[in-house]
Order: structure tokens, then sequence, then C-alpha cells
């Protein structure tokens, strides 16, 4: 017990603990702290310190050295590499040559520059950082309106969050025990049909407000054949990554890694030196950090949970309403969508499955799917305010377009994404085809 107060209630224990958790993230205090703090504290009060010293002591060594976790700072390497050997320029050089006469189609193209960039990068933030400075000035050249020019670069940086290599879905599947693989071959369809959901919006958009996205003067098929060479790198490694994966001779870290060598190889052809590489490096290791202790801060908390009794209780109160299933997620996805207003997706994630994921199982869901509908839903909290991240990410590379004009211009984006989970819960077949291939 804490100061002698000796709650006789495990559950109202993690129901102070809950509250307290919230009242701490929402006044700013890092999630990894929080939760690691008030985990710790609700240990104490159900187990003694002695029980929860020994449950917290091996809480960073044990998860540290999942095999599973070893593949993020491939991924992440992959990323950060690609991105200072200049292999992001050639993807939008080459996008705005086939894409470029559609209505808003320096727009378009930026969303699958995006894209092709998310398949080597997996991190939202830093697709954001290098598509503001390599898309908005083209766009802003043509006379594209600003809000629009940051909204697309914010919205298309979230896509990585989908497309593989994807670090928020190996945390995903560290925390529930699932396949790392058949997650990522199934964030595969669902983030390309998110592209080309943004894709589609911009060129109706484009169509009836001509002078917000206007079109650019088509290339020839000359310079169309002459711009594919320059992202053969980005598809070299995405080949690599799916076909290991799927045809099963390499597990995920074993892909990762071979990318990570492949990107390394093709980034000292193009000439990059020792401090490209130490950049890269050093940018890959001080994420991985945060990442990995963001991940041992949450799972503290995680194993008070699993003593408080909370997500068995969630569990038989969901299980008991009279509603239908698909009612029952729709709810809970409008209460990520509410709560990712005021935290980051990694948090959001590590501190909610442990609780909804039980639940979600025990009505009959996939276990893949609900997966990817939660990405998804992480994705939305990247671009929405007050925390929308990639937002300020934009606004932070771009300071002349303030953070206001920044929120305006996802608003289509955001309807974007609403259609685009509608289409995925109309539509499963998208998520689970290519997982259901490896069975």
């Amino acid at each position: 017990m804490i100061l002698g107060i000796g709650f006789s209630d495990p559950l109202l224990v993690g129901i102070i603990a809950l509250a307290l958790l919230l009242c701490l993230v929402i006044v700013g205090v890092r999630v990894v702290f929080a939760a690691a703090v008030v985990g710790l504290l609700g240990l104490i009060e159900l187990l003694g310190w002695t029980g929860a010293a020994g449950i917290v002591g091996t809480v960073p060594h044990s998860k540290s050295s999942t095999y599973a976790l070893s593949v993020l700072p491939m991924f992440i390497f992959i990323g950060f590499l690609a991105f200072h050997a200049g292999m992001t320029r050639q993807l939008f050089v080459a996008a705005r040559h086939w894409l470029g006469w559609l209505p808003g189609g320096l727009a378009v193209a930026t969303v699958l520059a995006t894209a092709g960039f998310a398949a080597v990068s997996g991190a939202s933030t830093a697709t954001s950082a290098v598509f503001a400075r390599v898309a908005i000035p083209e766009m802003l050249r043509y006379g594209y309106d600003k809000k629009l020019a940051a909204g697309v670069v914010a919205a298309g940086g979230t896509l990585a969050t989908l497309i593989p290599p994807s670090a928020i879905i190996v945390i995903y599947a560290i925390i529930v025990e699932e396949s790392v693989g058949r997650l990522l071959l199934a964030g595969f369809l669902p983030g390309l049909f998110s592209a080309v959901v943004y894709g589609s919006i911009i060129v109706v958009w484009a169509k009836f407000r001509p002078e917000q996205a206007p079109s650019v003067p088509g290339s020839s098929w000359k310079e169309r054949f002459e711009s594919l060479p320059g992202v053969s790198p980005v598809l070299l490694v995405v080949l690599i990554i799916i076909s290991a994966i799927y045809g099963g001779w390499a597990t995920p870290t074993e892909a990762g890694a071979l990318g990570a060598a492949v990107v390394f190889v093709l980034a000292l052809l193009k000439g990059a030196g020792v401090k490209t590489i130490r950049n890269s490096l050093m940018e890959s290791a001080k994420l991985t950090a945060m990442i990995f202790a963001l991940i041992w801060g949450v799972l503290i908390f995680v194993r008070f949970l699993g003593f408080s009794g909370i997500p068995e209780a969630f569990t038989s109160w969901i299980v008991g309403l009279e509603m239908s299933p698909m009612m029952i997620m729709i709810m809970i996805l409008l209460a990520y969508a509410v709560l990712g207003m005021f935290m980051d997706a990694i948090g959001m994630l590590l501190l909610t499955l442990p609780v909804v994921y039980p639940a979600v199982i025990a009505l009959g869901f996939d276990s893949i799917w609900f997966g990817i509908i939660v990405v998804k839903m992480a994705e939305v909290c990247l671009i929405t305010p007050p925390i929308g991240l990639n937002c300020f990410v934009v606004n932070a590379v771009r300071p002349d377009i303030s953070l206001p004009q920044v929120f305006k211009g996802i608003t289509l984006f955001f309807v974007a994404d609403v259609l685009t989970i509608i289409g995925l819960l109309m539509f499963p077949e998208i998520v689970t085809i290519l997982p259901d291939l490896l069975n």
C-alpha cells in the first residue's frame, strides 16, 4: 500500500490509476514517464514494494531482448539513410512527370511520392518533413493554395504508418502477440487504398476549385521514362521486403536488415559520405531509443493493469452490451478519434490495446483486421488538432505557413480518412487477402 491508504478492491485501484494517468497526459507529462510512474505506484499498492520492484526491474531487459523488436531499428535506419542519401527527390520528380497533368496533379504526385517513401521509411514525421522541403516549394511555384500544399504533405506522411515497413504495426504485433510478418503484409493494400482515396479526393476538389490546385504542363513520354531509374532503389527495397516476408525465406527482421544493406550500398553508390552515414545512424539510434523507452514505460503500466483486472472487467462490459458488434466497433473507433486529439499515436496504442484488444477479440473480430483499422486511426490522430504531430512538423519546416493554415489544409484529407475507414469496415478483404495467402 502507498501512504497507508490500502484500497481493498484492485479494480478501484485500476480506475483511479487510469484517471490519474489521463490527467497527467492532459497537463503535458510525457506518456513514458506518466505511464511508468503510475504503473509503479499501482503495483506497489497491489503487491507491495518487493513484488512491484521485481516486476518493474525485469521489464526493460525482457522486452529489449524480444527478437520481434529488432525489426524496428532496421526499418528506421532504412528511412533515415534513404532521406540523407537524397532518394526522395527522385520519387517526387517521377510522380510529377507521370501525374502532373491531372487536376491537382502536383498534389496527387505528392501523395504517390509519399507512399513510395513510406515504403522505405516507416516514420510518418520523417516523411512529412522530407516532402515539406521537396514538394511544397514546387506546388507553391505553380500557384497552389498554401493550405492545400501543407495539408497534402501532412496527410501524405501518415501513409508511413500503414505501408510496410511500419514501426506502429510492429509495435501493435508485439503488444497483442500477433505475427509481425502477417501484419506488415496486411498493411500494404490498405495503405495503397488510402493513397488512392487521397488522390481521388484531390482530383475531385481540383475540378471544382482549379484555382487552388492548377494542373501543370504535361511531360513528354521521354521525360517520364527517363525519370523511372531514379525510383528504382525504392522499388528494389520494397520488392525485397515484401517478397522476403511473403515468400517466407526471411523473417521481418532479416528482411529489414537486407533492405537496410541494399539502401546502404545504393547510398554509397550515390556518393554518400561518412557524414551522411553518421547522421543516419545517430538519428536512427535516437528514434529507436525513444520508442524502446516508451514501450518500457507503458508496459510497466500494462503489467499493473493485468493485476487490477481492468481488461477483464472492460471485456465483460463490452460483450454484455445489447448492441451489434459493428456498432460497438464504431464506438471504439470514435473513442480513439477523441483520444488521439490529446495523445501521440504510439502512446495511445500502447495504453489502450491491453484493455481494448481482449474485448474486440471476444466480439469475434479478426486480430489482423483490427490491427490495421486501429493503426489507420493512429494515422488520423497524426493530423487532427491539437496534437496532430505531422502538422507541427510541416509548420516547423515551413514557418511561412502558419499552424492554423496547416490544420485547415488537412480538412479535405480528414474526410478522405473517414471514407477509407468506412471502406475497410465494409470490405475487410482489403486487409485480410494478403496475410490469408500465407496460410
